[in-house]
């Protein structure tokens, strides 16, 4: 990834440390404020291409040679940027973990100058697979976990946002796309049928099923709304599907892409059953999205998968995942590591301050409770221990706490994947992120999952935490 790829600023401030002399060791992370959607959890999605993109963020001679045509760096820092290489340490939640607001997702250690110019990088990769991955989710869950495919290609931001997407809403339970660079890319199974356009291509629809039928014989499925989805569509697919089952012993689909899906699929399903075709399958398209599809299955439509275009790559309802990276700790000038934190009139916006890991908090049933944030910088790092009870406070800092028997060992969930610039974990197969991030979900309970008023999952700091942060605004305030 070419270094440029980053906010002007970053460059500014990089030369500022360098000319100053204070590039010394610094630790930033990445969290966010809300959950997308108005929903009650989000997706971690986008680490490995993080990490691949990591290892290859350079400036090359070109990089160097526009940066100096702006005639805004000083030639000796422009030199130094010639052997950058990311050189530090990179903590992360596992790709797939269900994650929540306030929580760090990703921590990095390293120079001030290297950890300020992968800035853009992190936010824009983490932001937008999490993003779609999120969405995904909640359409796997609005569709009682059935088959969702991801149909986005077409309507996505651009070639390398429709390949991301693909590979965020894999994760999120989407069991194929029709992205075949995407599938040729990540192993994503591929998926499709036909347009209208092949129907009209043909003298008649009869024509065009059976010729596709021909091509397709095991498991063709057939768009059957180009005309008139009950009068003709049904009618064809029903004689042409049979005629395909005589021939080779397989199974047909039908597709539905516009309409009332509800009442036509109803009706489609009869006249399947009707003709002695009830393993004969129901596939429905048409601006698809988790509440659509949540109706339909409240009202039991008979729709056997569901295709999700555009609603699903571009994450409609939110227009981007409300990620924000913040130095957390920093290097004095005595060399001794300091927490700081950013302060605010809106307390929601004031972070937290030193290192920190997260902790997994679950019952004997292996469902999660709540998750602890505590201190990790070596010096003061906390554990929590099954058996024990701790008292765990809001993140806020006020009087809003709980106190709780940890029946099993909680689960640290930042793991060390960066060390000296070099990764360190064995990358996943995409398949094994996406289970994960199903088993994930199945160890929520559905009141954190529901689609609509979700319950407020606990995200809370310890007593620890919370005394250093409270000592620092009172020191910031002058209090």
């Amino acid at each position: 990834m070419p270094a440029l790829f980053t906010d002007f600023y970053e460059l500014t401030m990089a030369q500022g440390y360098w000319k100053k002399r204070i590039n010394r060791r610094a630790v930033f992370e990445m969290f966010y404020r809300r959950n997308p959607f108005g929903g009650g959890f989000s997706v971690f999605a986008g680490l490995q291409p993080l990490l691949d993109n990591l290892s290859s963020f350079r400036f090359g001679a070109d990089d160097i040679d526009y940066l100096r045509s702006l005639k805004f760096f000083d030639t000796e820092f422009l030199e130094s940027l010639k052997d950058f290489r990311f050189s530090g340490n990179l903590w992360a939640q596992n790709e797939g973990n269900i994650v929540f607001p306030q929580e760090p997702l990703l921590r990095v250690e390293g120079s001030l100058i290297e950890c300020q110019l992968i800035e853009g990088l992190i936010l824009n990769i983490i932001n937008f697979q999490s993003l779609i991955a999120t969405k995904a989710a909640r359409v796997f869950l609005a569709a009682d976990k059935g088959a969702i495919m991801e149909f986005g290609l077409r309507r996505a931001q651009g070639p390398d946002g429709a390949l991301s997407a693909s590979r965020a809403a894999f994760i999120g339970g989407a069991i194929g796309t029709s992205n075949v660079e995407a599938g040729k890319n990540f192993g994503i199974r591929v998926m499709g049928t036909m347009a209208h356009s092949w129907v009209m291509a043909f003298p008649s629809e009869e024509e065009a099923f059976r010729a596709y039928a021909e091509m397709y014989p095991e498991h063709p499925v057939f768009l059957i709304d180009t005309y008139d989805t009950l009068k003709s569509g049904i009618v064809n697919a029903i004689k042409v599907g049979g005629e395909a089952i005589k021939r080779s012993g397989g199974n047909f689909g039908v597709r539905l892409d516009s309409g009332d899906i509800h009442y036509l699929s109803c009706e489609v399903r009869k006249r399947l059953d009707a003709a002695g075709f009830p393993q004969a399958t129901i596939a429905v398209s048409n601006d698809l999205d988790e509440e659509i599809i949540t109706a339909l299955v409240d009202d039991h439509t008979p729709v056997n998968s569901w295709g999700v275009g555009t609603r699903m790559v571009t994450g409609a309802g939110d227009a981007s995942f409300p990620g924000v990276y913040k130095l957390t700790a920093r290097e004095d000038e005595q060399g001794h590591t300091v927490a700081v934190m950013k302060l605010s009139d809106n307390p929601e916006k004031t972070t937290t301050p030193g290192i920190k890991q997260v902790f997994r908090l679950k019952d004997k049933n292996n469902m999660a409770l709540a998750d602890a944030i505590a201190l990790d910088d070596g010096v003061n790092s906390e554990e929590y221990h099954q058996n024990k009870v701790y008292t765990f406070y809001h993140p806020s800092a006020d009087y809003r706490h709980f106190r709780c028997m940890l029946e099993t060992e909680p689960q640290p969930l930042l793991v060390k994947h960066i060390e000296g610039g070099a990764q360190i974990q064995p990358p996943l197969k995409l398949a094994d992120i996406r289970a994960h991030c199903i088993a994930e979900l199945d160890s929520f309970d559905p009141s954190y999952k529901r689609i609509l008023n979700p319950h407020i999952y606990k995200v809370s700091i310890s007593q620890r935490l919370r005394d250093l942060k409270l000592e620092l605004i009172k020191k910031h305030l002058g209090d």
